[in-house]
């Protein structure tokens, strides 16, 4: 028989999937994959609920329900000042990774070259990749994920179709500043390419930080699409609501790909994702502080069992730097031993590089009950280091 599509065919299973049943074998706590485990806002859950017994369950218009479309247009406004409109300019796919892959197969060619940021969420590249594009990549450096403009003009040509930013990032806790969004622009504007924001951490940020969007840099309006998620903003994440902020002239082709990927989003899902998009204020601003509190609650804990906790701006991770704790093993190494061992389940920096990946670096996902992370926080008081950072019972 012949064989599947070579490329994504030669990827095994995702670090997330295999942790996680690494996890459950050894009932270990699981700060591995990124999901809170809550159950979201009352009112937005109920919404959705009353709207399955009493609305439309047929299929709704293909970009999206206009009430969930003209609330993403009044939330662009409303957080970025951008102009939108909802009927030409929004689009509601079933999640942000079918968002990101409506833009990619949407907008790329075969030979395209699309400019990535590593560290990096693991479906990018096999979806640029499939689409027939070349990755070029730049390396983020810890501890601070900084870049020089050399590190852009090196990974810039003028084959150069695309940059993919991850903003707030997944998973250094990265918090994208004004000047760098700037210095990326100006090289997006100098090659005429396009940049597709993946943002649905947007309302995630600390330490009184304000996401700012690329979208609204002065010449990126025209040639940036915005990718965000009620799966974060919501803590919803089974629900696989995202959308797309972008000119009509770039969401033509990415709605004509998304029609054959998904075609649509359950109506009473959309329903309720509009509501919650007019929350106020206090809304986001308690998500972000709620989410703030159990980063200091996971990183004091991890600091006091002598592990190197990097700074962390926004999302839901923090990144251990074990060669800075002491530890004398590499990261896959190191997660292995932590959940079978020690019983809490962390995810490897090194699974979220394509090339030159560092290997002494993890990531500990925070939205969790306290009651979650306090039994993560005292397994982890096990911990002894030593040459190798051995573990005591």
């Amino acid at each position: 028989m012949k064989s599947g599509n070579s490329i994504l065919s030669s990827y095994g299973t995702t670090i997330f999937e295999v942790m996680s049943r690494l996890a459950d074998q050894h009932k270990a706590v699981n700060l591995g994959q990124g999901f809170p485990d809550g159950n979201g806002p009352p009112d937005v859950v109920e919404a959705a609920a009353r709207y399955l017994a009493d609305g439309w369950n047929q299929y709704p218009p293909m970009p999206g329900l206009p009430s969930l479309r003209q609330a993403l247009a009044t939330h662009n406004a409303r957080f970025y000042g951008l102009e939108v409109d909802w009927a030409t300019q929004t689009l509601v796919t079933s999640g942000a990774t079918e968002a990101l892959a409506a833009c990619l197969f949407g907008l790329l060619e075969p030979g395209d070259e699309v400019v990535l940021f590593q560290p990096l969420y693991d479906s990018y590249v096999p979806i640029i990749r499939r689409a027939g594009a070349i990755p070029r990549f730049v390396s983020l450096k810890a501890p601070d994920w900084s870049f020089t403009a050399a590190d852009l003009d090196a990974a810039f040509s003028d084959r150069t179709k695309l940059v993919l930013i991850n903003n707030p990032q997944n998973p250094a806790g990265k918090v994208w500043g004004r000047e760098e969004l700037e210095l990326l622009a100006s090289r997006v504007i100098a090659h005429d390419a396009m940049a597709l924001c993946d943002e649905v951490y947007e309302h995630l940020v600390f330490d009184g930080r304000k996401h700012i969007a690329l979208m609204s840099l002065p010449g990126m309006g025209e040639r940036t699409l915005r990718i965000g998620s009620a799966g974060k903003t919501f803590s919803l994440t089974g629900w696989k609501v995202g959308y797309v902020t972008a000119p009509a002239a770039l969401l033509g082709p990415v709605i004509k790909a998304h029609q054959y990927l998904t075609f649509t989003t359950p109506p009473n899902l959309q329903h309720a994702v509009a509501l919650g998009l007019s929350k106020d204020d206090a809304y986001f601003a308690g998500l972000a502080g709620d989410m703030q509190a159990r980063r200091d609650r996971l990183s004091a804990g991890l600091t006091a069992a002598g592990l190197k906790v990097l700074p962390c701006a926004g999302t839901y991770f923090l990144t251990v730097d074990l060669a800075a704790s002491g530890i004398d093993e590499d990261d896959k190494d190191f997660c292995r031993r932590l959940t079978e061992q020690v019983g809490v389940a962390a995810i490897p920096i090194s699974a979220f590089f394509e090339v030159d990946a560092p290997t002494h670096l993890a990531r500990f996902c925070f939205c969790k009950r306290d009651e979650v992370l306090d039994e993560a926080i005292s397994r982890l008081g096990k911990l002894r280091r030593s040459g190798r950072g051995g573990a005591e019972p």
